[in-house]
């Protein structure tokens, strides 16, 4: 029997996860992709294609960003600083507390790998109290 945390992880579950945090809200951002928030503070988006984030192959722009936020700069740069991360960043986000990832490369993390960012994102953006709140319940393993 496998362990369903250690599996490559899906698109489907950043929306799960996403969802699992408290006090969760989804706005819908232009073109209609989901904006997950905290307190009216958003935590992790899926992002438009834009023009600082490109296929260097193609030239065209990316289809399937999702942004999260991290707790801090070195936090942003050690999933960025590897090559072989998924994870990185733009001159656009330059001084900005957050990583992308191409949905096409999330399958490169585990679930549990996933579940980490995502509940690292929710808590750098809630409010003071509820983060206190869910760490009690939650303790780092």
């Amino acid at each position: 029997m496998t362990d369903d945390r250690s599996r490559p992880a899906r698109v489907g579950d950043v929306h799960e996860l996403a969802l699992a945090m408290p006090h969760v809200t989804v706005d819908c951002g232009s073109g209609d992709n989901p904006v997950y928030q905290v307190g009216g503070k958003s935590f992790v988006f899926f992002r438009n294609p834009r023009p600082d984030a490109i296929d260097p192959t193609t030239g065209g722009r990316y289809t399937d960003v999702i942004v999260f936020w991290v707790p801090s700069e070195a936090d942003k740069q050690a999933l960025t600083q590897d090559e072989a991360s998924p994870f990185f960043t733009t001159a656009h986000f330059n001084g900005h507390p957050s990583v992308l990832l191409r949905a096409a490369r999330v399958g490169e993390l585990t679930h549990t790998e996933l579940a980490e960012v995502v509940q690292d994102a929710w808590l750098s953006r809630a409010s003071a109290r509820r983060p206190a709140a869910w760490l009690n319940e939650h303790p780092p393993t």
